[in-house]
């Protein structure tokens, strides 16, 4: 048995899920539409530049959440999923998913980006786990807190052994070990691995993959 594991924004999907939840948010009226899509903007770049606070960042995500009834959030995330996230299907990766299920593989994603965002697109990808950046809730409602190390950078590592060991395995357990991902963010996880995949790679991602020779593949069809 391998082990498959999935990076999910712009890896598994043609876009950021946390980046188009805020700009769902902005345009139900949720939040101030210019303050928050401006406020939105500037994390994105600080993730993209990879000197992102997490901790700050999931403050900001989930504090127009806090309180609100599950079956409100719930119906929110289903028009999120139609509005934003089906749009950003990617048949290639789709395949890749199902290859790597099919062949037997242990298969997660994992991600930064919280499980509330997450959780619905994982399970409509067909990947059966999911270590996501876990938010604290309280009688079904979110309390704006993060449980746990979050699943960024280095902390991904961490989070996938605590998972493994959860599971009464450990890395030596596969013959090989798969990750996937877009992000210079998760060099720490690739280079852990041992079959590192850079998909529709970031200009820094891409430069370390051509010096460590790892493959380097899209899943929307370029070359």
């Amino acid at each position: 048995m391998n082990l498959a594991l999935f990076d999910l924004d712009n890896t598994l999907i043609a876009g950021d899920s946390d980046y188009e939840w805020g700009r769902f948010m902005a345009a139900r009226g949720l939040v101030d539409a210019k303050e928050y899509a401006a406020r939105n903007a500037w994390f994105y770049e600080q993730y993209k530049a990879g000197t992102l606070n997490i901790f700050e960042y999931l403050s900001f995500a989930l504090e127009p959440l806090v309180g609100r009834p599950r079956e409100e959030l719930d119906g929110m995330h289903e028009d999120f999923m139609r509005e934003h996230i089906q749009g950003l299907w990617l048949p290639d990766a789709q395949k890749l998913i199902d290859s790597h299920r099919e062949a037997g593989d242990l298969c997660a994603i994992v991600t930064a980006t919280n499980a509330f965002i997450t959780g619905p697109i994982a399970r409509w990808l067909g990947v059966p786990h999911l270590l996501a950046t876990v938010p604290v809730q309280q009688d079904g409602r979110l309390t704006g807190e993060m449980r746990g190390t979050p699943a960024f950078q280095a902390g991904k590592i961490q989070r996938v052994e605590q998972w493994l060991e959860s599971l009464g395995l450990a890395w030596d357990s596969f013959d090989r070990s798969f990750f996937y991902s877009d992000s210079h963010n998760d060099l720490p996880l690739l280079s852990r691995v041992t079959d590192p995949v850079a998909v529709d790679a970031d200009p820094k991602l891409r430069a370390a993959a051509e010096a460590a020779g790892w493959p380097i593949i899209s899943l929307r069809g370029q070359a």
